[in-house]
């Protein structure tokens, strides 16, 4: 559960219910050669709230459209804003996330079957790229942080990444 507000700023693409037209809606980052019959709405230009609601609590998040990654979020709870607290705050979660550029969920399956065995021929060079330890049951959402959405879009937009 996560307490959402703020707008929507993405690498990649959400793809909601818009509770005005009742249509699909993909917010985003437009791209300039996208062949579509939706546009992609600009996410630095929407807030999150005139999309989720208790009432459309759905949505699917598309990470890294090359590795395939699209995960389901759905909304549970908005929670009274926190004095002092200025970005969103993980309450609860589940195994460590994935790393980046792993190939994907198939890949991260087969990461896995690798690394839980010491004998595969794969195993070190897996082990040496995690940086030697990688607990994918490990989860604390004590340390999950929000970047500024401000920040992020200045990094990678203006200062390029």
């Amino acid at each position: 559960m996560m307490p959402w507000a703020g707008k929507i700023i993405t690498y990649m693409n959400f793809h909601i219910i818009d509770p005005k037209t009742g249509k699909n809606t993909i917010i985003g980052i437009p791209d300039e050669d996208e062949i579509s019959d939706r546009l992609t709405l600009e996410g630095d230009q929407q807030n999150i709230r005139d999309f989720f609601s208790l009432n459309n609590p759905n949505a699917r998040y598309d990470y890294d459209f090359g590795d395939g990654w699209k995960h389901e979020i759905v909304l549970e709870a908005i929670l009274p804003k926190e004095p002092k607290v200025k970005f969103h705050k993980c309450l609860a979660g589940a195994r460590s996330c994935s790393p980046e550029d792993c190939g994907g969920s198939g890949g991260y399956e087969q990461l896995l079957q690798i690394i839980k065995n010491p004998r595969h021929p794969d195993y070190r060079e897996k082990i040496t790229w995690l940086g030697n330890r990688f607990n994918a049951e490990h989860f604390d959402a004590t340390q999950v942080c929000f970047d500024s959405p401000t920040k992020r879009w200045k990094l990678a937009f203006e200062h390029g990444i």
